[in-house]
C-alpha cells in the first residue's frame, strides 16, 4: 500500500510588530463608544491634534512622536508611557498622572499641567516654554536641559529633582519647592522665586535674577 504523506505545514510567519498598532480613528472611536482602558496601546505617531480623551487610562502606552497638541487630557493616567518627541503643545494635561513618564524631547509648550503628577518622569531636553505647571508633583524627575523659560510654577514640587542646565528665565516660580533639587548651571534670570524653598539645593553656576531669600527669608544671594 503506498504511503500517503502528510503534506508539510508551512511555518508560522515572524510577528510583525507593527500588526499592533492601533490609528487613531480606532482609538477615538473606542473612546465615545466608551471605552477608556487603552493601558499598554501601541499609538506611535498618531495625529490626536485636538481629541478628547479626558480621563483615558494610557499606562505603559506608547505615544512616541504622537500629536497631542491641544488634546483634552485632563485627569489621563500615563504613567510610565513613553512620550519621546510627542507634540503635547497646549494640551490640557490638568491634574494628570505622568509618574514614570517618558516625555524626553518633548514639546510641551504652553501646556496645562497643573497639579498633575510627573513624579520620576524624564523631561530630559523637554521644552516647556511657558507651561502652565502650579502645583505639579517634580519630584526626583529629571529636567535636566529642559526649557521652562516663562513657565508657571507657583507651588510647584522640585523636591529632589535634576535640573541641571535647565533654563527657567522669566519664571513665576513663587512657593515652589526646590529641596534637595539640582539646579547646577540652571538660568534663572528675571524668575521669581518669592517664598521659594531652596534649601539643599545645588546652586554652582546658577544665573540669578538678583538678590533671592529662601522661605524662611535667609539671604541666597
Amino acid at each position: 500500500m503506498t504511503e500517503i504523506l502528510a503534506e508539510p505545514q508551512p511555518l508560522p510567519l515572524t510577528p510583525n510588530l507593527q500588526d499592533n498598532q492601533m490609528e487613531a480613528p480606532e482609538l477615538l472611536t473606542r473612546y465615545r463608544a466608551g471605552e477608556r482602558d487603552f493601558t499598554g496601546a501601541d499609538l506611535r505617531k498618531c495625529n490626536l491634534y485636538r481629541a478628547n480623551l479626558s480621563g483615558a487610562n494610557f499606562a505603559g502606552a506608547n505615544l512616541t512622536d504622537a500629536n497631542l497638541s491641544r488634546a483634552n487630557l485632563r485627569k489621563a493616567n500615563l504613567t510610565e508611557a513613553n512620550l519621546t518627541d510627542a507634540r503635547l503643545t497646549a494640551a490640557n494635561l490638568l491634574e494628570a498622572n505622568l509618574c514614570n513618564a517618558d516625555l524626553r524631547g518633548a514639546n510641551l509648550i504652553l501646556v496645562e499641567l497643573g497639579g498633575a503628577i510627573l513624579t520620576a518622569a524624564n523631561l530630559s531636553g523637554a521644552s516647556l516654554w511657558k507651561a502652565i505647571l502650579n502645583k505639579a508633583d517634580f519630584m526626583n524627575a529629571n529636567l535636566s536641559g529642559a526649557d521652562l523659560c516663562g513657565a508657571d510654577l507657583v507651588a510647584a514640587r522640585f523636591v529632589k529633582a535634576d535640573l541641571s542646565g535647565v533654563d527657567l528665565s522669566s519664571a513665576n516660580a513663587i512657593g515652589a519647592d526646590f529641596g534637595g533639587a539640582n539646579l547646577l548651571g540652571a538660568n534663572l534670570k528675571g524668575s521669581n522665586l518669592w517664598k521659594a524653598n531652596l534649601k539643599d539645593t545645588c546652586l554652582l553656576g546658577v544665573t540669578f535674577p538678583g538678590t533671592v531669600r529662601d522661605c524662611a527669608g535667609k539671604l541666597l544671594t
